[in-house]
């Protein structure tokens, strides 16, 4: 099965009435978790973003809870899951300043949890690609944000 294109389906949606529409919704939340959280997001969490990242970060704190420092190997897996989660919450919001903020406050937290990055490359490639994103994505934003954000970045090199 081929899949539309993007200006197809919008034009389908166009003509389709809004009771339709919500059964297309909610049929569309049943197949897959991420559906469902991303209509969830933007259902009742997108009109208050600073509550949204004060979610990821309190996500992000608890993901730091649960790692299991003494072993490096599940430090790793751990930290990668975490991140993983912040870049899907990061992806909902579709916005470079929750970007900005989450990963600097996920860089924040491996830079101060004691977890000893110089001693795997693996965790220091991450810290350092990281930050090598949140840079990028600074640069795109306004320039009072960028001074800000730079601001907050100081001391993670």
């Amino acid at each position: 099965m081929k899949s539309a294109s993007i200006q197809e389906i919008k034009q389908e949606l166009k003509s389709i009435p809004p009771s339709q529409l919500a059964e297309l919704c909610l049929r569309l939340a049943k197949f897959k978790k991420d559906n469902k959280e991303l209509l969830t997001y933007l259902l009742f969490e997108s009109d208050d973003e600073s509550a949204y990242i004060a979610n990821i970060k309190k996500e992000i704190d608890l993901g730091f809870d649960e790692l299991p420092k003494p072993n490096l190997y599940l430090t790793k897996k751990s930290l990668r899951k975490v991140l993983r989660i912040t870049t899907k919450q990061i992806r909902y919001a579709g916005s470079p300043q929750v970007e900005v903020e989450a990963l600097t406050y996920f860089c924040r937290k491996l830079h101060d949890s004691g977890i000893p990055l110089q001693d795997s490359p693996v965790l220091t490639n991450l810290y350092r690609q990281q930050l090598k994103k949140v840079r990028a994505v600074i640069a795109t934003l306004h320039e009072d944000l960028q001074y800000d954000f730079l601001r907050a970045l100081n001391g993670l090199d």
